[in-house]
């Protein structure tokens, strides 16, 4: 068996985040613990914490694009996943280098307000994702606050994602964890139709880069072989146990412990329970 079937290559397109919570350091642990290869192409440099982003400069769009090709023509990619972008001429780079590589699975989530409440994408910029991104996705993450804001003339979340899919995507997964609920309720959309729900308790604190996660770990599945369907189910698993497994370092939400497995953490307490 070659390297590049035993360790898929993903790239990951991404800010990145100085805690390490977010951005293109969750995607590497993600990708990681999904036994593949990242290749990490950076959109933009943040200024955060873990309470919130206080600012950030896009990537100039060309040197994006050569961190890109530079990859993409030296080693096979097997799936591309995409978060924060920054701007829109980020975006369209992206969007050009998505159709010289059409056959590659994309799993975008798209980042437009930070866990804070900080908006991170403009009008301009969420026109630019639904045109140009939007057509080229495999599988959308949005959580719900973010479905409203792509879909901004849906009524109703089930209308937001029929809407997303008709802008172009193949599968959406609206995430449920911005919503008054006792549980947390995720809900897959493809085919014009609601394809399945998938229901987790919902845990006591909020999370810096649970998105990322998600969305990293489809990623990571799909560069695997692995069908959406099954891809989307393993993939909310692996990021429950992070997310119960997390801890607080700093002063505002909990991070992730994506490498939980490592010490086997997901069978036991999380760090902050066993302290």
């Amino acid at each position: 068996m070659s390297a590049n079937q035993l360790f898929p290559a993903v790239m990951a397109i991404s800010g990145n985040d100085p805690t390490g919570g977010a951005g293109i350091q969750a995607d590497i642990e993600t990708l990681a613990s999904m036994g593949c290869h990242t290749a990490p192409v950076i959109t933009s440099l943040t200024i955060q914490d873990t309470q919130d982003i206080q600012g950030y400069v896009p990537i100039d769009a060309s040197l994006l694009v050569q961190q890109a090709r530079a990859v993409l023509e030296d080693m096979p990619i097997a799936a591309f996943k995409i978060g924060m972008l920054g701007s829109v001429d980020v975006i369209e780079a992206v969007h050009t280098i998505l159709t010289d590589y059409s056959d590659v699975p994309v799993v975008l989530d798209p980042v437009l307000v930070a866990g804070g409440g900080t908006e991170i994408a403009d009008e301009e910029m969420i026109d630019a994702i639904t045109a140009l991104l939007l057509p080229q996705t495999t599988i959308l993450t949005p959580n719900s606050v973010e479905a409203r804001i792509l879909a901004h003339e849906a009524d109703s979340l089930e209308a937001c994602a029929q809407e997303l899919l008709e802008m172009g995507c193949e599968y959406v997964l609206v995430t449920g964890t911005h919503e008054a609920t006792t549980d947390v309720t995720n809900t897959l959309y493809g085919n014009r139709r609601q394809l399945e729900s998938f229901t987790w308790d919902r845990l006591p604190e909020s999370y810096h880069g649970s998105g990322c996660t998600l969305a990293a770990a489809i990623a990571g599945l799909l560069a695997q072989g692995m069908e959406p369907f099954s891809a989307i189910h393993e993939a909310q698993e692996y990021t429950w146990e992070s997310l119960r497994a997390g801890y607080r370092l700093g002063m505002g939400q909990h991070l992730p412990n994506r490498l939980f497995w490592a010490r086997g953490e997901s069978d036991n307490e999380s760090p902050d329970e066993e302290a």
